[in-house]
C-alpha cells in the first residue's frame, strides 16, 4: 500500500514555507500565538532552526517541528529561562546538569494539525522519531525543551522520560498555562526507552510501524550544509540572552 503521508527532514524551498505556515497554524490554534508573536519570539533563531515536516505528495504539511542548533543567537530554552516566571541563568542550570550547549539542540515547536492528532494517523510519533533519527546523525549529546505539561506527558508515557532543567518549575509560557523547561541526555532517554517501553521504542525511535508514513533513509537525517553538525562547531563560552 502506497504510503498517505512523508517525513522530511530539514525542509528547504516550497516545503520549509509550508512547515512555517504549519507551525503558525498549529500554535494560533492551540495557545492563541499570533504570527507576529512567533515572529518576536523565533525570528532571532531562523538562521539556526531545522525544521521536521510530515506532508502528503502535494506538499501540504500536516505536522511540523523546529529544532533550533547551536549558533550566535544561543539555545531559546536556556536564553528564555532568564525571563518570567523562572529568573534562571541559562548558562548556570546546562552546566547544573551536564548539557553543554555546542552539542545541544532545542526542540523550540512540535505541532500536528488538529485533524491528524490522536490514533488517526501517526504524524506526531513521526516527528518525534525524526528528532531522534536527527540527533542520532549530527551527533548531539542533549535536547532540551520547554514543553506543554500535556506534551511532557505524552513523552513520558512512551517512557522518553526529560527533567527539568535545574532550578526551573513549571509554570506560564508563551499561552501555555503549564509549561516545564527540560532537558534530556539523548544516548541515556533512548538506551532507558529500550529498556523500560520496548514497543514504544521501535515505533519512536526505530520507526517500526509507522503505519501511512513513509520515513526516508538515516542518511537523509543529516544536516545539509547550509548548516554545519554540532559536533564541528565550537563556542567558547554560552551566554544567555537577557530578558528584555
Amino acid at each position: 500500500m502506497n504510503a498517505l503521508l512523508n517525513l522530511h527532514f530539514d525542509v528547504r524551498g516550497d516545503l520549509l514555507d509550508a512547515a512555517r505556515e504549519c507551525e503558525e497554524d498549529v500554535f494560533l490554534q492551540a495557545f492563541g500565538n499570533t504570527r507576529n508573536q512567533l515572529a518576536d519570539e523565533y525570528g532571532p533563531y531562523n538562521d539556526q532552526s531545522v525544521f521536521v515536516a510530515v506532508a502528503d505528495e502535494n506538499g501540504y504539511v500536516f505536522g511540523a517541528c523546529r529544532l533550533i542548533t547551536p549558533g550566535a543567537a544561543g539555545l531559546k530554552t536556556l536564553n528564555d529561562i532568564s525571563r518570567e516566571p523562572w529568573g534562571v541563568d541559562g548558562r548556570r542550570s546546562a552546566g547544573a546538569a551536564s548539557v553543554d550547549p555546542t552539542t545541544t539542540w532545542d526542540i523550540a515547536t512540535l505541532g500536528v494539525r488538529k485533524d491528524y492528532r490522536g490514533s488517526r494517523l501517526s504524524a506526531a510519533i513521526a516527528l518525534y522519531h525524526g528528532i531522534v533519527q536527527g540527533t542520532r546523525a549530527n551527533g548531539v549529546t542533549s535536547i532540551t525543551a520547554i514543553l506543554d505539561d500535556q506534551v511532557r506527558r505524552v513523552l513520558t508515557m512512551s517512557d522518553y522520560i526529560m527533567s527539568a532543567l535545574p532550578g526551573t518549575r513549571t509554570g506560564e509560557y508563551l499561552g501555555s498555562p503549564a509549561s516545564t523547561p527540560v532537558y534530556g541526555h539523548c544516548a541515556g532517554m533512548i538506551d532507558a526507552q529500550r529498556r523500560m517501553n520496548p514497543d514504544a521504542y521501535r515505533l519512536m525511535t526505530l520507526g517500526i510501524g509507522l503505519d501511512g508514513i513513509s520515513v526516508p533513509e538515516a542518511a537523509a537525517f543529516q544536516l545539509r550544509p547550509r548548516l554545519q553538525p554540532v559536533h564541528a562547531v565550537a563556542f567558547p563560552e554560552y551566554l544567555p540572552v537577557a530578558a528584555a
